[in-house]
């Protein structure tokens, strides 16, 4: 098999992380909502564990966590649940970026349908949104302000401090996307100004289909989300549902990992960062977004005059890449990050996303760099 070379679609799971799954999956099968006996008791001790082991991950209350399949769910949870308080309220304009990933844009776009106005702010070249950008976007009926992390396709961490500052003073909901972030760059998310935070458990090395929507209370009040779906009561209503326990608890566990072993991780990937760089640099590379502001796992690169399809054809048998987010993947179009940072076509085109771990093995980086110069 190639070297998997595409940890910002999803990673590898952690052994301890697997082994806890497997324990809910085959032995300790109760279900958290059971509150006649002991399997069900023993289910929502785990569940309520993990959920303070997120909690602490951002510095809120363990009931401001609420559970749900990932990122893509807690993201359209926080966008689409704000929309009947701004309707009540007379506040019909959100402010986002135009560098969000889809489960982002998509729910704004819904939104745009129902009298919704939207402002998306664009970059800079290096992939930065200014938060005097957003400052200068807010208006009076301004009901939310959604800015991701970290870049999913760059790896560039947006001024996440700098834009809770320029919302001062104003009642406008801050929601951070946090699926790249979380569990690598913690301190940003600490903020007390952002009110929803959206995370998921495998892009930490946790299992897929669970993540979570953190709901930071503003002094004793809830953000005001009116829940997707319902029947049942779970997570205070807002993500009814049988609780998936397992997953649960391997996010509890991936996320108790990260922040055990955070510095270790951080630099065997600034290792691997290094030798990757000066093994490419005889093929001319051109590296995408600011440089000091990405994260030490991933890199965005482009090759003049070489396809992005072409890079990957050459290399597959080799590594595993890919030329922007997994999601968007199934029918290829030039990536909307790099051409809203204003980025000419055939750098676009030419983009390459790497990302790897603590976790990703050796390389052959000569027989990758043979296997590139063969087809340019």
């Amino acid at each position: 098999m190639p070297a998997y070379l595409d940890c910002n679609a999803t990673t590898p799971i952690e052994p301890a992380v697997r082994d806890a799954v497997l324990e809910y999956l085959t032995e300790e099968f109760g279900n958290a909502g059971s509150r006649t006996h002991e399997y069900g008791t023993k289910a929502k001790q785990a569940v309520q564990h993990a959920r303070g082991l997120v909690a602490a991950a951002v510095g809120v209350q363990p009931d401001e966590v609420v559970f749900t399949s990932g990122a893509t769910e807690s993201n359209n949870l926080a966008i689409l649940g704000l929309a009947g308080h701004g309707e009540r309220h007379a506040k019909r304009h959100i402010v986002s970026t135009s560098i969000e990933h889809k489960a982002v844009l998509e729910p704004l776009d819904s939104l745009r349908e129902r009298g919704f106005e939207i402002t998306l702010l664009h970059p800079s070249r290096g992939g930065v949104v200014n938060p005097d950008d957003v400052r200068a976007a807010l208006r009076a009926d301004t009901l939310l302000v959604s800015v991701m992390h970290v870049n999913n396709e760059t790896g560039v961490e947006q001024p996440i401090p700098e834009i809770c500052g320029a919302l001062a003073g104003h009642e406008a909901y801050l929601h951070v996307d946090a699926a790249q972030g979380f569990g690598k760059r913690p301190e940003p998310l600490r903020n007390e100004r952002i009110d929803l935070i959206s995370i998921s458990a495998h892009k930490i090395y946790g299992p897929k289909g669970i993540g979570a929507l953190i709901t930071r209370r503003r002094g004793f009040d809830r953000p005001p989300l009116t829940p997707l779906q319902f029947g049942g009561g779970q997570e205070r209503g807002l993500r009814p549902g049988t609780l998936a326990v397992p997953l649960i608890v391997g996010l509890g566990v991936a996320t108790e990992l990260a922040q055990r072993d955070a510095t270790r991780r951080a630099t065997s990937c600034r290792r691997f960062r290094e030798e990757l760089l000066a093994k490419l640099a005889p093929l001319g590379i051109v590296l995408n977004g600011e440089q000091e502001r990405v994260l030490p796992h991933v890199l965005n690169l482009s090759i003049p005059e070489l396809d992005a399809e072409a890079f990957m054809v050459a290399t597959k048998h080799l590594i595993a890449v890919s030329n922007g987010s997994a999601c968007t993947s199934q029918s290829y179009q030039p990536s909307h990050v790099l051409t809203a940072m204003g980025y000419d076509e055939g750098r676009v085109r030419s983009a390459i996303r790497i990302s790897w771990c603590h976790m990703t093995p050796p390389v052959d980086w000569v027989a990758v760099v043979s296997a590139i110069q063969h087809v340019r």
